[in-house]
């Protein structure tokens, strides 16, 4: 599965109470070459999670989660899930009985990625699991690309950001010196290490960068 190398390799975590059911998964998502970890329980699951650094993840990830467990149920840890903004981070796949359909569908709707009743097909969930794991990607590597953006707009002087606003705004190198009281050689000089700072070779694609929404 074609993923972004620098965001580390994807792991798939695997919540069923029951060994024989997380054994054979695991074992499928060998055979697919995707790295996978079991918990047996999801307060089993939610204790290392609370062990881990933030932000998590950093790698892309989803979560296969057994709908009804004794203890914390799938649904509850779900829950707690939605409550730490992770489902898009860590996209949840259900693993549901006939009879847990309709709260599968309702958690769909409330933002789980997907259900998959048991007994289920091999391919058709490992399809399902790479496709989160690219919702996952996709998620951390857009959040990636803003820390890149906000470490490049720190390294800006004063005086380069108030070049580069005016540039935003689309004035030209003459009356950004006016406004500035500024040489326009020294306009120029200031533009192109912005330019380079940002990785950017255009006006536009500098504008495009700074607003792009949620920045």
């Amino acid at each position: 599965m074609p993923l972004d190398p620098q965001l580390g390799l994807p792991v798939v975590y695997l919540v069923d109470d029951e060994d024989v059911v997380r054994d054979a998964l695991a074992w499928l998502l060998r055979s697919r070459r995707l790295l996978s970890e079991g918990f047996a329980s999801g307060e089993a699951f939610e204790s290392w999670l609370n062990a881990q650094a933030t932000p998590w993840p950093v790698a892309p990830s989803c979560l296969v989660l057994d709908m009804r467990m004794p203890g914390m149920s799938g649904l509850t840890l779900f829950e707690r899930l939605a409550e730490r903004d992770l489902l898009q981070a860590l996209p949840v796949i259900f693993l549901t009985g006939h009879g847990d359909v309709p709260t599968a569908v309702a958690a769909v709707k409330q933002g789980a990625f997907d259900f998959v009743e048991k007994p289920f097909s091999n391919n058709a969930l490992v399809d399902r699991i790479e496709q989160a794991l690219q919702t996952s990607a996709d998620l951390l590597g857009r959040r990636r690309a803003k820390c890149g953006v906000a470490r490049a707009l720190a390294e800006l002087t004063e005086r380069e950001r108030d070049v580069m606003r005016l540039v935003i705004d689309g004035r030209p190198n003459k009356l950004i010196a006016d406004d500035l009281s500024i040489s326009v050689r020294t306009v120029e000089v200031h533009r192109a290490r912005v330019f380079e700072k940002m990785n950017v070779k255009s006006a536009v694609e500098l504008a495009n960068l700074v607003r792009e929404p949620g920045r």
